[in-house]
C-alpha cells in the first residue's frame, strides 16, 4: 500500500481539545505523522500507510467532537531539483602567493671576562 494522507475537519475549542485529537491519531496503528492546519488549527493532517480514516473520523467524534472526512489521498512525492554542477579547477586557491619567510633567532652570548684557556 501507499502512504495516504488523509485531511479531517474537527471542532476544536481549546488546546485540551487539541492535545487529546493530536494524541488519539498518533496512537492509531499505521500513522506516520500528525499535524494541525487551517485557519482556526481545526483541521487534523494525518500521513500513514493503511490508516482506515472511516475508524478515525468515529473514534475522533466519540473522544473530541463533531468530526468531518475531508480528504483522502496519496502523498505525492517531493521531486528533488537536481543541484548545479561544481566546477572543480585541479589547482588550489592559496591567499598568499609564496610562503612567509621563517623567522629566524639570533643570539649572541656576551663577551666573558674569563676563558677555559
Amino acid at each position: 500500500m501507499a502512504k495516504q494522507k488523509i485531511v479531517i475537519k474537527v471542532n476544536m475549542a481549546s488546546d485540551k481539545c487539541r492535545s487529546k485529537a493530536m494524541a488519539l491519531v498518533a496512537s492509531t496503528s499505521g500513522v506516520d505523522s500528525v499535524a494541525l492546519a487551517g485557519d482556526g488549527k481545526d483541521q487534523v493532517v494525518v500521513v500513514g500507510d493503511g490508516v482506515d480514516s472511516i475508524k478515525l473520523t468515529t473514534a475522533l467524534r466519540k473522544k473530541v467532537g463533531h468530526a468531518t472526512l475531508m480528504t483522502v489521498g496519496e502523498v505525492k512525492k517531493e521531486e528533488k531539483k537536481p543541484e548545479p554542477a561544481v566546477v572543480e579547477y585541479p589547482w588550489s586557491y592559496h591567499p598568499y602567493t609564496f610562503a612567509p619567510p621563517a623567522q629566524h633567532v639570533v643570539y649572541q652570548y656576551p663577551a666573558s671576562s674569563w676563558s677555559i684557556f
